[in-house]
Parts: structure tokens; sequence; C-alpha cells
């Protein structure tokens, strides 16, 4: 298993992974349209000994409260049924947490779910005052520091790229 940055050859395969793992187009479709307008901030794939993709997690940018503060959402997160229960998807979220931190990037947002989230890392977005465009949202809604002071007078509305809003 290697993990590491995609790279354009690996568009097909992680088009058929999301297709496969969410059994749809929704989340291809957004991941697609993202790349083609220049909004992924940063992709990370899993490859099995074939070069297969089986892991995919890909981060673009918000603003909070109408500001640029150099965060950035994580979806969509997505491991090759067969693959589950490995810890790829830990995997490919530190390796880009860590690439990010790098970068100089201060947070990720996520909407997902809470257990998994919490053990990396990631806390309840409300108790900061952060909260997203989608109903019902307040417990799946987090948020991991990477700079120490990236929380610092950030609270509001949390505002991904408008390719999100058609879910």
């Amino acid at each position: 298993m290697l993990i590491r940055v995609e790279i354009p050859i690996d568009a097909p395969g992680i088009d058929a992974l999301l297709r496969r793992s969410f059994g749809g187009e929704a989340e291809a479709s957004l991941v697609h349209d993202l790349r083609e307008d220049g909004l992924i901030t940063l992709g990370c794939v899993a490859t099995d000994d074939e070069g297969q993709v089986v892991g995919y997690v890909a981060f673009s940018p918000v603003s909070v409260a109408g500001e640029d503060r150099q965060w950035v959402a994580l979806a969509p997160l997505a491991v090759d049924e067969q693959y589950r229960g490995q810890g790829i998807a830990r995997q490919l979220v530190y390796e880009g947490l860590d690439s990010l931190n790098e970068f100089g990037y201060a947070a990720v947002v996520t909407l997902g779910e809470p257990a998994f989230y919490h053990r990396l890392g990631f806390e309840k977005a409300a108790q900061f005052d952060l909260r997203c465009r989608w109903p019902a949202s307040e417990e799946a809604f987090v948020v991991r520091p990477l700079a120490d002071d990236a929380l610092n007078g950030a609270n509001g509305l949390v505002e991904y790229s408008d390719h999100f809003n058609r879910f």
C-alpha cells in the first residue's frame, strides 16, 4: 500500500473509486468539477501493489465569515470496500494534514462521522461558534486546527465552494 499525493493519471481511478464507494455520480462529479476549476488544494491517494487507486481524500478551500483564513475542507474521503478496516482512511487523512501543515494551511473542517474524526484530533466546530450551511449538521461538522492560532477570532459561517451547494 502506497499513500501519496494524487497525480493526473490517477483521475480515472479516483472517479471509479468514488462512484463505487458512494453508489452514484455526485462525489465523482464534485471532485471532477473541483479539479477542473483548480479548487483541489490537495488530493491524496492510496494505491495497491498494482498501482490501482483504493483510497482517496480531497481538500478544497473554504472561507470563514467571508474571510480567507487559509482553511480547507476535507471532502470526500473514500476507501474501496475490500480495503476498509485497515486504517487506510486514517492514513490518508494524516498524510493530508501533514502536507497541509507544511504548506502553511491553518485549519481543516469536515462533515462526517464524529467518532472517527474525533479520534483524528477534530473537535466539534459548534463549540467554536462555527457552522456550515447544511441544516442539522451540528454534530457532524468538525474542525481541526493546524496552526496554534487558527481558531483565534474565527467564528460564523464556514462556506464551501459553490460546487458543494448542489447537494
